[in-house]
């Protein structure tokens, strides 16, 4: 693997992470936020509302932040809202229980059913057998909006879990594509297809994306899949070996999306946060800290919940170092490992 596998130090593991038995914390006047401001996966501030609504029972909130971004033709909202819905649906159902009934037909409905559908399906053993039975959820609900992507990146995650051949995907992916050129939900939906399909060839997969964000618009989510593809590789620990420039060129590219978005923000957190691991593992500490810095208090699952039991433990870990200026080292049992079946969502 040569000189690239040299860019690979180890991770720390921080699960069941005490912030009480630190003996040292990022300052506030390093542009850090203290450790206990530091949250997971904060929604923004449409998605809120829904979810605290959703938790008292009542679906009206949730029903009018989708029906909102399927007006408005908002995709890259409409996709990580019914994602976000549809796991807390899976552990509180009854106020999208009671919507379905109101509703059965609503278009964000059935978006929602399918969402959840293959989220319910995907950790069973016999994930592609119940995959296949989702199958009708998924083209009511292409069916019930001929615009919107959304039904199709589910689709495409729907092919990944069921091992759909190539001609198939490619026929979904067309679809896909012919509603929404440069949706990102889309991209990282088939880039995991292919990833699995190509296993241990990341050279491919940067090349579907590096195509995809040169053909991208600048301030597009679509620029930050060249860094996906970095990820997968320096986790992987397989395949042949992919310069350093290309991995330093995936950065720089999501360093310029990320320099697009206002600073503090929940919407490119998990972008950040992915941009933030990389550069670090590119032993590019200075960028890594902007990046910190621009995240503030917005920690995602992603990618540390890859690396760790405890995502946010490992994100203060890591943080910590690279404002230490210390090594920062592997977690000992990561949560999924490099396992990309264990949720239609993992990366």
């Amino acid at each position: 693997m040569g000189g690239t596998m040299a860019l690979l130090p180890p991770f720390i593991r921080a699960s069941r992470f005490s912030r009480t038995a630190r003996t040292a914390a990022p300052h506030p006047g390093a542009g850090l936020p203290a450790d206990d401001e530091v949250l997971l996966d904060v929604p923004d501030d449409r998605l809120g509302p829904a979810l605290v609504a959703a938790g008292k029972g009542a679906y009206e909130a949730a029903a009018e932040l989708l029906s909102r971004t399927r007006e408005r033709a908002e995709w890259e909202y409409r996709d990580r809202y019914v994602t976000r819905l549809a796991s807390f649906a899976r552990s509180r159902s009854e106020w999208f229980d009671d919507w379905r009934a109101a509703a059965p037909r609503d278009p964000d409905v059935l978006l929602l059913s399918a969402q959840l559908a293959v989220e319910r399906a995907w950790g069973s053993p016999a994930r592609a057998e119940l995959l296949r039975e989702v199958s009708p959820l998924i083209t009511a609900a292409a069916q019930s909006d001929h615009r919107d992507p959304v039904p199709w990146r589910i689709a495409l995650d729907h092919a990944r879990g069921t091992r759909a051949g190539h001609k198939y995907f490619g026929e979904l992916w067309a679809a896909a594509v012919r509603r929404a050129p440069h949706h990102y939900g889309c991209h990282v939906a088939a880039k995991r297809y292919l990833a699995e399909s190509w296993h241990g060839s990341h050279r491919e997969c940067f090349d579907f994306a590096d195509r995809a964000a040169q053909d991208a618009p600048a301030g597009s989510l679509v620029q930050a899949l060249p860094v996906r593809a970095a990820f997968a590789y320096l986790t992987d620990g397989c395949g042949p070996e992919v310069p350093r420039q290309r991995l330093e060129d995936a950065a720089d590219r999501a360093i310029s999306l990320s320099a697009r978005f206002p600073s503090l923000d929940p919407w490119p957190a998990e972008i950040r946060n992915l941009l933030a691991y990389v550069l670090v593992r590119l032993d590019r500490r200075e960028d890594a800290l902007v990046q910190l810095r621009l995240i503030g208090p917005f920690a995602t699952s992603f990618p540390w919940g890859r690396l760790s039991d405890d995502p946010l433990g490992h994100f203060l870990a890591v943080r910590e170092s690279v404002y230490l200026g210390e090594p920062v080292r592997r977690p000992r049992h990561p949560q999924n490992g490099h396992d990309d079946r264990a949720h239609p969502d993992d990366h």
